[in-house]
């Protein structure tokens, strides 16, 4: 999520919504092209992505989003078992 009428780089934009998914104690992991996010309920998931919007909404006239949901009701830690189930496999891998 991020303004897109900000100029070219938008960094201390997204830098406060990643402090705040930092804060919420939900595990998370920031890529160069976006942020994944683990919770255990879709209102946690809806609840983080109000506050990211609240927290561009004050600065920005135009907000950018794209969302995905993978929801696994037997399974936790899913964003570092992914990667583990990967590198099982193959050996390390670049992350």
């Amino acid at each position: 999520m991020f303004p897109t009428d900000k100029g070219g780089s938008v960094s201390q934009y997204v830098s406060q919504v990643i402090k705040m998914v930092k804060e919420s104690g939900k595990p998370y992991k920031l890529t160069a092209m976006g942020t994944i996010t683990e919770t255990q309920t879709m209102q946690e998931a809806l609840q983080i992505l109000q506050q990211a919007y609240d927290i561009l909404d004050d600065s920005a006239n135009r907000i950018y989003s794209t969302v995905t949901f993978d929801i696994r009701k037997d399974k936790e830690a899913r964003l570092t078992g992914k990667i583990t189930s990967i590198e099982e496999k193959i050996g390390d891998v670049n992350h």
